[in-house]
């Protein structure tokens, strides 16, 4: 028979979880945590980013939801304890963890750093671990994940506005940095000032780059030219202005 969540693993954690697909509801969970392996980081979750795609596993919209599901992969926290192996953190340091937790780190993708992907990349939660149990993320108290899907913070970033870098903010860094965009001289568009948007036109500026926002809110165009530092603003739905930005 299996075990329940509280049962399966020796650490306790607390959580909110999703328990159906109808209901759009979190409530209270209890379940555990894997004691603290060679390789593996135990951490204190300090805040977790909201990404869309926690609201589409909560509803089931792509068919492969495990229930009870706690969301959350743009995970940030304090390290509370280190396997014997670990070299990348210390205890007291701040890490995080994005939305992977394993793969088989053996194949060629997982070689070349690119685990994403490996056929066997489990994500951080609503996946089976090697261990066979289900995977939790981030809306909850405590976390641990193997050193190599870690990411340490330095001590000067605030955790809370960069938890999201951990999904929005790879999400624009690596097209940017992958094709060659972010660098002086270039001159990048940036369509929509939404979640991955404002990150976006950040990066962009950086690493360089002139940007010029493109959205359907004639609303945002304060936000873009003088908070984020865009050096130009289209309204999409303005075909003047879309001729004369060509």
């Amino acid at each position: 028979m299996a075990k329940a969540p509280e049962q399966e693993h020796p650490v306790k954690a607390f959580g909110w979880a999703a328990r159906d697909s109808t209901s759009g509801h979190l409530s209270p969970f209890n379940f555990s945590r894997r004691a603290t392996g060679d390789e593996d980081v135990r951490f204190k979750v300090l805040f977790c980013g909201i990404c869309h795609s926690d609201l589409h596993s909560i509803k089931n919209d792509w068919g492969f939801s495990i229930y009870p599901l706690v969301p959350g992969h743009e995970i940030v926290g304090e390290v509370t304890e280190v396997g014997s192996k670990v070299k990348k953190v210390k205890v007291g340091e701040k890490v995080g963890v994005g939305a992977m937790v394993g793969a088989c780190d053996s194949c060629e993708n997982c070689n070349n750093h690119l685990e994403n992907y490996c056929p066997k990349m489990i994500f951080t939660y609503g996946a089976i671990y090697h261990d066979g149990t289900v995977t939790y993320g981030g809306y909850s108290d405590t976390m641990v994940a193997s050193e190599r899907y870690i990411v340490r913070f330095p001590e000067n970033m605030p955790l809370d506005a960069g938890a999201p870098l951990l999904c929005a903010g790879i999400t624009v860094y690596s097209p940017l940095k992958y094709f060659g965009l972010g660098e002086p001289g270039k001159h990048v568009g940036i369509v929509g000032l939404g979640g991955l948007g404002h990150v976006g036109v950040k990066f962009a500026k950086a690493l360089g780059a002139k940007v010029t926002v493109i959205s359907t809110s004639p609303s945002k165009k304060d936000e873009a030219l003088n908070h984020l530092g865009a050096d130009a603003f289209l309204v999409s739905r303005d075909q003047d202005q879309i001729q004369e930005g060509r």
